[in-house]
């Protein structure tokens, strides 16, 4: 584009909303005009970025008239609803719902994975692009650059999941339900319906009954096959909600077609884009959650070969990563997006 865009925020006063408000300033993307969008609820409340007060005005379908860019993270029914309506008007939607990530014309992108993937898409020519889940991308960005060296066979993880992936309103009730808890009182449950504060539980996503799985766990092997063009790779996943406040945490297992082993992954790792390894074996020192947290990098470690696997050459990794939920896993993710159709 010849000058800056024209941008909008939609869902802008929800913790996604706030974040790319946060990472757009502190990325200096360049933004001519600035529209923050929300539910009628909402509207007329204030907002200020870069020294300037906006007001919130109501998403309606004559909201994006002549928007280049919006970026939507308002819910997956706002999304199917308003992003063809944005697209319609001419603005390029970059979607963080799960609305449009499995449609084959919609691309679903990690910049660091398949930039290529928003090639041809102009801003401000229309199209909607779509942001992969938190815990894809999360793993996807420290497990790719070892798929494109020795080619992932099998993929097993685990998942320990933050109240930020909820939303702001489980991080306000786990705050509040460890207070209650801690003062011995019953814990306010309005969120999810068990007690949340000094517990775990398997992901509140819903069960798909053809085969066990929930929509978090099987979104991460749709996803995987569709962002890296193969179907081929085994992938298996489980996911749990865990009393921490924001960053996720998973434990990956890779059975590889090639050699691999643990230093040459680590030495592989410490030059991959979005990575920071995190791998102290001396002091005990691993990626954590808290260390994760308003950090663009995803924290890898435990970087180990799996002594479960026979034979003399190493196919087999594990690994253990931390990535910022809101960050990375959202807002941060569709700005670099964005930040590919403004090159």
């Amino acid at each position: 584009m010849s000058s800056a865009p024209h941008v909008a925020i939609v869902g802008v006063t929800g913790a996604v909303g706030q974040e790319f408000l946060r990472v757009l300033e502190q990325r200096n993307f360049p933004i001519g005009k600035l529209t923050l969008l929300a539910s009628a609820r909402s509207a007329g409340k204030t907002v200020d970025f870069k020294g300037t007060t906006y007001t919130v005005k109501e998403l309606t379908e004559d909201s994006f008239g002549d928007v280049d860019l919006a970026l939507f993270s308002a819910g997956g029914s706002i999304s199917k609803k308003y992003a063809p309506i944005a697209s319609d008007a001419g603005a390029t939607v970059v979607d963080n719902s799960s609305a449009f990530r499995m449609i084959d014309s919609v691309p679903l992108v990690v910049p660091e994975v398949n930039p290529e993937a928003v090639e041809g898409i102009e801003l401000g020519k229309g199209g909607i692009i779509a942001n992969p889940n938190c815990s894809t991308i999360i793993m996807l960005v420290p497990v790719t650059p070892i798929h494109r060296r020795a080619g992932v066979k099998r993929m097993v993880v685990s998942t320990y999941q933050a109240a930020s992936g909820a939303g702001a309103a489980a991080m306000a009730e786990l705050e509040l339900q460890t207070s209650e808890v801690l003062a011995g009182k019953e814990p306010t449950c309005d969120i999810f319906p068990r007690q949340y504060a000094f517990n775990l539980f398997s992901h509140n996503s819903d069960i798909i009954p053809e085969h066990g799985y929930n929509e978090e766990e099987y979104k991460m092997v749709c996803e995987t096959h569709k962002i890296w063009k193969n179907s081929d790779v085994k992938i298996t996943a489980t996911c749990v909600r865990v009393p921490v406040m924001r960053a996720h945490a998973e434990s990956i297992n890779l059975e590889l077609e090639q050699p691999l082993d643990a230093d040459e992954a680590r030495q592989l790792l410490s030059e991959a884009a979005g990575v920071r390894v995190v791998d102290d074996r001396v002091g005990n020192n691993f990626p954590t959650p808290l260390e994760a947290s308003n950090e663009d990098d995803v924290l890898v470690g435990r970087i180990r070969n799996d002594i479960s696997r026979e034979g003399t050459k190493v196919t087999g990794l594990d690994l253990f990563v931390c990535g910022d939920q809101v960050r990375k896993g959202a807002a941060l993710n569709a700005v670099q997006i964005a930040e590919l159709l403004v090159k």
